[in-house]
């Protein structure tokens, strides 16, 4: 039995999200023909998700100086304590799917502070004399993206630093398999963007058979 951790980052419902469309699309495939598979939903809109700020640093250096966890201020508890927690989260699972919208050429800023809680030296990543390691080298993740332009070709191909940062990251971290569902144009064609839509759920619903 593996574990997938279903991440959305969209404050919209469902209904008025075509990333969140697509990405129930493949969680009902994927259900479907992982029946054994446990699945935990994380909305990144709905968590208590930390930044890494003067708390955290503090913490962090209190601990790293040889502190016990007491030492540490009832805030920069809380927030090393809830980084910690999605960090071993993210850990404990063997598959990741992305669910974001395309803003300002990248994704919503919670999932840049999501990364900075799982991109942690000593447990997803290390230093080595050749350089920084990724130790997640047994998983899988997927994107599921949908964006009103199209950045997948032409000049704004430059532009489009959302799903490949995403995948730098998650490569920094050592994941071999990264996949991308990619729904674009939806505004600047809006007459087809219903047909946009649709091809993209019938990848997702592609994708989920095998992932």
């Amino acid at each position: 039995m593996a574990k997938l951790l279903y991440i959305t980052v969209n404050p919209k419902p469902v209904n008025e999200s075509y990333s969140l469309t697509i990405g129930e699309a493949f969680l009902q495939t994927y259900q479907e023909n992982h029946s054994g598979d446990e699945i935990l939903k994380l909305d990144l809109y709905n968590i208590d998700l930390p930044y890494i700020d003067t708390d955290v640093f503090n913490g962090w250096g209190k601990l790293q100086s040889g502190n016990e966890f007491h030492h540490l201020s009832a805030d920069e508890q809380m927030k090393v304590s809830k980084i910690n927690d999605l960090t071993d989260q993210f850990i404990d699972a063997d598959k990741y799917v992305f669910v974001t919208p395309f803003w300002n050429f990248s994704f919503p800023p919670k999932l840049k502070a999501y990364i900075d809680t799982i991109a942690i030296a000593g447990k997803t990543f290390k230093y080595t004399d050749q350089g920084p390691v990724g130790l997640l080298t047994d998983k899988k993740a997927l994107h599921i993206q949908a964006r009103g332009g199209v950045y997948s070709e032409g000049p704004a191909k430059e532009m489009e630093f959302g799903d490949r940062y995403l995948h730098a990251v998650l490569g920094f971290l050592g994941i071999p398999s990264v996949e991308s569902v990619i729904a674009e144009g939806m505004a600047q064609m809006p007459e087809k963007a219903e047909e946009i839509k649709t091809n993209t759920i019938d990848r997702a619903h592609k994708v989920a058979l095998d992932f």
